[in-house]
């Protein structure tokens, strides 16, 4: 998961920093998040989903496809 929310951010070329801002938090929190530090809470989960236009369940790595439904 954590590598997925990283690979995400990469290819959308965007910072820790804009998406810490975009989730209310602050950098630190959220580059705990990609490197497995800690843990995400469910409504930064589906908060990302959203932005990314995917699915919680690619994020998870429960799949491979990255359209939402």
């Amino acid at each position: 998961m954590y590598k997925r929310i990283r690979g995400l951010r990469e290819d959308n070329d965007l910072t820790q920093k804009q998406l810490s801002e975009y989730l209310h938090c602050r950098q630190q929190t959220y580059s705990n998040y990609e490197l497995g530090c800690r843990d995400i809470p469910t409504s930064v989960l589906i908060d990302l989903a959203r932005f990314y236009h995917t699915s919680t369940d690619y994020i998870l790595g429960l799949t491979d496809r990255r359209d939402p439904f």
